[in-house]
């Protein structure tokens, strides 16, 4: 519990100096979109096609990320249901808030969780392959539509095609699946412009919260409370069902519990703020998961770790 600790200490300390960059005028305004737009285009590619291209594709076969998946698509569908009946968002909203309930933190939080609680950092690679091969191009194309080009759903899907991360993202996923070997001349540098890509998304949502508080009136509280709960109460309560109904192994019940208890991860408010589209509500829900997940993931440990 002492890593996980260690994992949330160092992802609000990050925040916490871009909140401070705000609020002693380092970086001002619209100034912090820098940041979001070189993690976007320059240093989380770089980052995907580190990870993805040092993963072991067999990986996707684990039943966890089978669990995950189901669970993460349900959070997701149920979400999109009580947009409609509650909340009505236009398609961007609706999307990035459903994206948000299922989207976990499965590298800087999702790491040190699986050293530290579920004793294997492997217990994750599926998760980062499954969100960045088969979610994040989804929730790019749908995105891609939303700036202005809806009847031509084929064109939008060309761009998001373009885009870097999907672009890194599949050569990583090549790479690994041919069994290449990137020289360490040409996988220095991006590895190095890799590591860059955390700081700069959680510096540009500290910044952000300059001058705004979460969860203000107007801001539509009503989708992030629901975001947030299906996040880290539905979603990780769905895996467990579905590990019971699977007759899973003890274990990997607790892993796939846990996994789905991880907050929102700050990937998706990197495209809500690329994007410009619902940015407030992106990042109250990652806000709001981040502290919500901590005792609920100390619930799940102590309720099934024994097992």
């Amino acid at each position: 519990m002492l890593g996980v600790l260690h994992g949330f200490a160092v992802i609000l300390g990050v925040i916490g100096a871009g909140y401070l960059a705000g609020l002693f005028g380092v970086v001002k305004g619209e100034q912090r979109r820098v940041l979001n737009n070189l993690a976007f285009y320059v240093a989380t590619p770089a980052l995907l096609f580190v990870v993805l291209q040092r993963s072991d594709p067999q990986v996707l076969r684990s039943p966890v990320i089978l669990v995950t998946t189901i669970a993460a698509v349900l959070v997701a569908a149920l979400y999109v249901l009580a947009s409609r009946l509650w909340f009505r968002r236009d398609l961007a909203a609706t999307t990035l808030g459903a994206t948000s309930s299922g989207y976990v933190n499965s590298n800087n939080l999702g790491l040190p969780v699986a050293v530290y609680i579920l004793g294997d950092a492997a217990y994750v690679a599926p998760l980062i392959l499954m969100q960045v091969v088969v979610y994040a191009p989804i929730v790019l194309t749908i995105l891609e539509t939303t700036r202005g080009n809806r009847r031509a759903a084929g064109r939008a899907l060309g761009r998001a095609a373009a885009n870097p991360i999907i672009i890194a993202s599949v050569l990583g996923f090549a790479c690994a699946l041919l069994g290449v070997r990137i020289p360490s001349i040409v996988l220095g540098p991006i590895d190095m412009l890799g590591t860059a890509a955390v700081p700069m998304v959680l510096l540009s949502f500290g910044i952000s919260l300059r001058g705004q508080r979460a969860l203000q009136p107007g801001t539509g509280r009503a989708a992030v409370f629901v975001a947030s709960g299906f996040k880290v109460l539905l979603m990780p309560a769905l895996a467990w069902a579905l590990c019971l109904l699977l007759r899973m192994p003890a274990h990997e019940t607790f892993v796939a519990t846990t996994i789905a208890a991880l907050p929102t991860a700050q990937n998706v408010y990197n495209y809500a703020a690329t994007y410009r589209r619902a940015e407030t509500q992106v990042r109250d829900t990652v806000f709001l998961t981040t502290f919500a997940s901590l005792p609920v993931i100390a619930l799940i440990a102590w309720l099934l770790g024994g097992s």
